[in-house]
């Protein structure tokens, strides 16, 4: 038979080991702040579990108290954790209130009524509460998303089960007899179990942080650092896939590529940093003029593209002039004089014969655009399709890679 004391002493050790981890995570990755929540407890469990080791050692029953309500409140420390992870938040008002109910409880069935079966009662469901309602976060479609979620979906339900069992052989009194000191075997095993499922759902939390992490680095490996949108690598990405689909669908897609009106001027007069805050003004104002479904990308120095889905030849005009007018608008101080920001956009339209080879259609663009270059600057071009095979002029001029 498992003495209490000892499976205390296995908390103490574990969450103590787990706590240590979440702390190192915590200071690599300050931003991610669910990992504040779950290494606040498992230091709270650890806390808890140094009570529980004074029970049967002094003469007192505030250890037995003290103990069961700091892993209630590590089990509430948890849960906010999981909301945080989600976006959402629970209220601090609802774990304090909820651990000093299942601490009241805890000293009436030890101080006015001893009933050992009563106090596992509600101190399963005191547990059981707050790991139940992280259940429809998990388990929701955006949950099932990442691995570790399932994981910890899969865990909990386990604890949760086990609670059940646990509170139910309590009640009708299986295994034998219990004591403050003393589990029966059944019920160690119970806690043992815990124990292990506690251990695995902080794994299965670990799971979780590295997969949101890794996608943040991958979104990052994907923006423009000057200006905050999309960059050439997500631009390729986002047309190789629009090309699959619209050869699936036969939907056609819209490309503008666009090119700054004597950018290289305004960096040999005024500056880079000019230079930069016009790129940065520009694509502020051209991504206002965009859907939300359009991707807008720097292609490269002053060179930038959208992708726009589901758009014909016509609309993608129409966009270009919406661009052209707001770029209009656009003027900073460049020492005594002002520099105004201008822009020429060529306009196509993906057809069958680009097929899967996005480099035609940007191809296509870039001649439209060096039309209106040529026309005068400061205005669109379109490239009408044909299914005819792209003459010589048009094959690509400016790789994106």
């Amino acid at each position: 038979m498992l003495s209490v004391p000892t499976l205390w002493v296995v908390f103490l050790i574990n969450f103590l080991a787990l706590g240590l981890v979440w702390t190192h995570v915590m200071r690599s990755y300050p931003n991610f702040t669910p990992a504040r929540y779950w290494t606040a407890a498992c230091f709270v469990v650890s806390l808890g579990a140094g009570f529980g080791m004074l029970r049967g050692v002094i003469d007192t029953k505030v250890p037995l108290i003290a103990g069961g309500g700091t892993v209630v409140l590590a089990a509430y420390l948890i849960a906010m954790g999981v909301f945080r992870f989600y976006g959402q938040h629970m209220s601090w008002r609802l774990a304090l209130g909820a651990t000093a109910a299942c601490i009241a409880g805890l000293a009436f069935f030890l101080l006015v009524i001893d009933s050992m079966m009563m106090r596992i009662v509600i101190y399963s469901v005191a547990q059981a509460i707050p790991i139940a309602m992280t259940l429809p976060l998990m388990l929701s479609r955006s949950g099932r998303r990442n691995p570790g979620a399932r994981m910890a979906a899969t865990v909990a339900i386990m604890m949760l089960l086990v609670y059940v069992v646990r509170s139910g052989a309590a009640i009708i009194g299986i295994g034998g007899e219990l004591s403050v000191v003393d589990f029966n075997d059944f019920q160690a095993t119970l806690v043992l179990m815990l124990v292990f499922l506690s251990m695995t759902l902080n794994f299965s939390f670990l799971l979780m942080a590295i997969d949101r992490l890794r996608s943040e680095v991958e979104g990052l490996a994907l923006i423009d650092d000057l200006t905050g949108i999309a960059n050439r690598r997500h631009l390729l990405q986002r047309m190789a896939a629009q090309c699959q689909r619209s050869m699936q669908t036969g939907e056609p897609f819209t490309v503008l590529a666009i090119d700054l009106d004597g950018f290289k001027a305004i960096n040999d007069g005024h500056g880079h940093a000019a230079g930069d805050e016009c790129l940065r003004r520009f694509s502020r104002a051209a991504q206002a003029r965009l859907r939300s479904g359009d991707l807008f990308a720097r292609a490269g120095g002053d060179e930038f593209c959208v992708v726009m889905p589901a758009t014909t030849l016509r609309e993608g005009a129409m966009v270009a002039r919406h661009i052209l007018e707001e770029s209009r608008t656009l003027s900073m101080q460049g020492g005594d004089e002002a520099i105004t920001i201008a822009a020429s956009i060529g306009v196509a339209q993906w057809t069958p014969h680009i097929g899967m080879h996005p480099d035609r259609l940007i191809a296509a663009a870039d001649a439209a655009l060096y039309n209106a270059k040529k026309l005068g600057k400061d205005r669109y071009a379109v490239h009408e399709p044909t299914s005819e095979p792209l003459p010589p002029f048009l094959e690509p001029v400016r790789k994106i890679a």
